[in-house]
């Protein structure tokens, strides 16, 4: 089974049944793949509850995500992914840059985005 990296906004369609956000490709991956998230789409997660954008806070939202549908917080090592982020200069946006770096630094992963940014420099990048 191969693993799928889930960015932050498909994570949240996916946690709120919105399912119809989603493209074949990107269900087949999901339903296909070991799924994880970044620790930093965790913390956007938290971001986004603080802003009013999202109406659970990150521990809720990560642990129906994790009951329902098997996620689970990648815990790699956070000195390479930092370093991998460094050279991500297509994009300024911390989230993006360590999101893609995690996956990059996960031989034999994707990334599932909507991003349009992400997709067009990254390759491993599904939609």
């Amino acid at each position: 089974m191969s693993i799928a990296y889930l960015d932050t906004h498909v994570a949240v369609w996916l946690h709120d049944g919105l399912v119809e956000k989603l493209t074949l490709s990107a269900k087949d991956a999901i339903e296909a793949s070991i799924l994880l998230i970044s620790p930093m789409v965790y913390l956007e997660f938290s971001y986004l509850h603080q802003r009013g954008r999202i109406r659970l806070p990150a521990q809720q939202l990560y642990t129906n995500l994790h009951i329902s549908f098997g996620v689970t917080l990648c815990n790699q090592n956070f000195p390479p992914i930092a370093a991998a982020a460094t050279e991500l200069l297509w994009t300024n946006d911390p989230f993006d840059r360590i999101i893609v770096a995690q996956s990059q630094c996960s031989p034999n992963s994707c990334l599932i985005t909507a991003d349009t940014l992400i997709r067009q420099h990254y390759p491993r990048a599904i939609w």
